[in-house]
């Protein structure tokens, strides 16, 4: 039986949920394991990230810079098989709520042995320098 636009996108809500959870407990390698094994980040102002390791890493330094919680709010999905594309807004809090970052992302998903994980990942703020 095929998903449905609503199974994919509460399949989606589910693990940005995950990545929001393992970002406020500070955990980049669960967060790494959102991603399929060959995923790519691409950051704004800095150089491509590619595989588990640096994508954990990645995460792992952005924590390190006082961001605590990251919010994944999804505009539209669209789905092609066993890929869907996620077109969305994000904010960024550090300590006491304070707002960091907002901005909007995109988001190739892959399914992976029944599991949608984020494949290529790239995002870009609203607010000027």
């Amino acid at each position: 039986m095929a998903a449905t636009v609503s199974d994919i996108r509460s399949n989606i809500r589910n693990a940005n949920d995950n990545f929001e959870h393992a970002f406020e407990r500070g955990d980049a390698k669960a967060m790494s394991t959102l991603y399929t094994i060959n995923a790519t980040l691409l950051p704004p102002g800095a150089p491509v990230q590619q595989g588990s390791n640096a994508i954990e890493n990645f995460w792992k330094m952005v924590m390190d810079m006082g961001i605590k919680e990251v919010h994944l709010n999804t505009s539209e999905i669209d789905e092609m098989g066993e890929t869907a594309i996620e077109v969305g807004e994000y904010q960024l809090s550090g300590a006491n709520n304070t707002l960091m970052d907002q901005g909007k992302y995109l988001v190739v998903w892959k399914k992976d042995m029944g599991t949608w994980k984020l494949h290529k990942d790239i995002w870009n703020t609203n607010m000027s320098s």
